[in-house]
């Protein structure tokens, strides 16, 4: 049994190293919306593309997705990056609408 706790505690801790972590991608607030100029919100669709790139980049194959997919088959990471993915698609598509109410020429 005392040789099974050290064995245990390695495998939680490693468990918990494993997770890749993703950048953030926090919706649009009532703030920003309000304040952003149509060259701001240019800005932050640039900004929000590059994210995109950081997931798809951090999601690819290296010793994390190995040590992942031995504690959880891989899990948490696959939830970890749709999730990113999900939010950095929502912030940008707001962006988007806001770009549309924001940009509008006027000729």
């Amino acid at each position: 049994m005392m040789k099974l706790t050290p064995l245990l505690l390695l495998s939680l801790l490693l468990s918990g190293c494993a997770l890749k972590q993703y950048p953030d991608s926090p919706p649009v607030s009532a703030v920003q919306a309000d304040q952003l100029d149509c060259q701001g919100v240019q800005l932050q669709i640039a900004e929000q593309q590059k994210v995109q790139q950081d997931i798809d980049k951090t999601g690819e194959f290296d010793a994390l997705t190995v040590v992942g997919a031995a504690m959880d088959f891989g899990i948490g990471n696959g939830i970890a990056k749709h999730q990113a993915q999900k939010q950095a698609t929502e912030r940008e598509q707001q962006l988007q609408q806001l770009a549309a109410t924001k940009c509008h020429r006027t000729t």
